[in-house]
């Protein structure tokens, strides 16, 4: 926790140790030895989540609204008429403009046809600008 400050990750990083220690064929001399391995093996499963590609380039919608730091009035109205879609809407919002992913590979993340991305992609824009008062041609 201290590490991660994340409950979810630190169980994932809990799990992911228990797994190893499972599989492990290591012979521990002693119960001390056995200690310093998990928590060696903790502290390095924790490092390797910290500089991962995934968790350097994502933010969860969560922390971005509830930052503290400066954010133009604008660029908050946007994230909070995003989050306020329904999930489906939000979820490819989030993954087209937030993430960068294309309609083709949203629709192999979210498991659904690509024509059905680019609708949902079509819908949610709609009702962004109809939350954000909006043209309805932009």
């Amino acid at each position: 926790m201290i590490h991660l400050k994340s409950y979810a990750d630190t169980e994932d990083i809990f799990q992911t140790v228990f797994l190893k220690y499972a599989l492990s064929s290591v012979q521990f001399e002693s119960d001390e030895h056995e200690k310093a391995w998990v928590i060696r093996v903790t502290l390095n499963a924790c490092k390797d989540l910290l500089k991962s590609f995934f968790r350097s380039r994502t933010t969860s919608l969560e922390t971005l609204i509830d930052q503290p730091a400066p954010m133009a009035s604008e660029h908050r109205e946007v994230l909070e008429a995003v989050l306020s879609l329904p999930a489906k809407n939000r979820e490819v919002i989030y993954l087209h403009y937030y993430e960068g992913y294309s309609a083709p590979e949203i629709g192999e993340i979210l498991g659904r046809n690509v024509n059905t991305v680019y609708t949902l992609l079509a819908r949610s824009r709609q009702m962004l600008r109809e939350k954000l008062g909006g043209e309805a041609d932009a």
